[in-house]
């Protein structure tokens, strides 16, 4: 009898508790059906990640924890356009008018010194118009962008942007209040385009075109009503910056990008995590020391 080598056979296929798959399993798993929510997962790793790594994300993936942050933004915001539209009537939902800009939560130059203002100001919104383009939007980015990355990338993203957007806005429309998530949306915008265009080559082709061309579509018609309510409407009562857009999708392309973009990495060993840290964190220091000594607003 010939000798028999074991070191030299094929290990027994594993999982990743050690246990050997089952021939009859693995074939009955491959005519297996996928849920909605398995499905969805496929669907998700298609849109966010480039091929080499679905794999490994459907590997992990599950729906829990659901995308919390996201949603309980959205509620938030939701519930303080309800409040000032309902239980403050307004003369159009349209349009809000005094209501928003004696809020509290609106960024408003001559009250920049109550700092919460550079934050608080994404729940408030002008109107319909303006709440739902960005509901809708930071939903159908932030749910599967949470999905893939965990809420607290997400979150530091989104609020990266809305402080960003504030903070340009003081120092490039300083005499402008500030109101809406957009800041957030566009920091998300902005880090899924940058992801979108490097990540071309490993996505379907058509559905890489599709994912550019609808945020290009949203861009335009967004910068399009932003600039409306900026020079031409004059229903409000305090003209409305839209530098916001510019400072949000500025921050998305530059840390939502590396948070986006390093699935299954570790940040801090990536020196392009830390050069976008410390740009942001000058771009910050700059705008606190140019609204305390240099600003023109009163």
């Amino acid at each position: 009898m010939d000798d028999y080598d074991v070191e030299q056979q094929e290990p027994l296929p594993v999982d990743r508790d050690g246990r050997e798959f089952r021939i009859e399993e693995d074939q009955a798993d491959g005519n297996r059906k996928l849920g909605c929510c398995e499905k969805f997962q496929h669907t998700v790793s298609k849109w966010m990640l480039p091929e080499d790594l679905r794999s490994k994300y459907l590997e992990r993936a599950n729906c829990c924890p659901p995308p919390i942050f996201i949603i309980l933004i959205s509620i938030g915001e939701l519930a303080v356009f309800i409040y000032y539209a309902v239980w403050k009537p307004q003369k159009q939902w349209v349009t809000l008018d005094e209501g928003i800009w004696t809020s509290p939560l609106t960024y408003k130059p001559e009250s920049r010194q109550e700092a919460w203002r550079f934050f608080s100001y994404m729940f408030v919104h002008a109107g319909v118009e303006h709440i739902v383009g960005n509901l809708v939007m930071q939903l159908l980015l932030g749910i599967p962008l949470e999905l893939v990355h965990k809420g607290f990338e997400v979150g530091m993203v989104y609020l990266a942007g809305v402080l960003a957007g504030s903070l340009a806005s003081s120092i490039f429309d300083p005499l402008s209040a500030l109101v809406g998530a957009s800041g957030g949306v566009y920091a998300l915008i902005g880090g899924y385009f940058m992801n979108a265009v490097v990540n071309f080559r490993e996505m379907i082709p058509l559905l890489g075109v599709f994912r550019i061309l609808a945020i290009v579509i949203f861009v335009g018609t967004d910068f399009g009503f932003a600039f409306y309510r900026r020079f031409v409407n004059d229903e409000a009562g305090l003209k409305v910056s839209f530098v916001a857009h510019f400072g949000g999708i500025v921050a998305g392309m530059t840390i939502g990008y590396i948070f986006f973009s390093a699935y299954n990495k570790k940040l801090l060993k990536d020196p392009r995590f830390w050069l976008c840290i410390v740009g942001y964190i000058v771009f910050v220091l700059f705008a606190v020391l140019f609204n305390i000594f240099l600003t023109p607003a009163p």
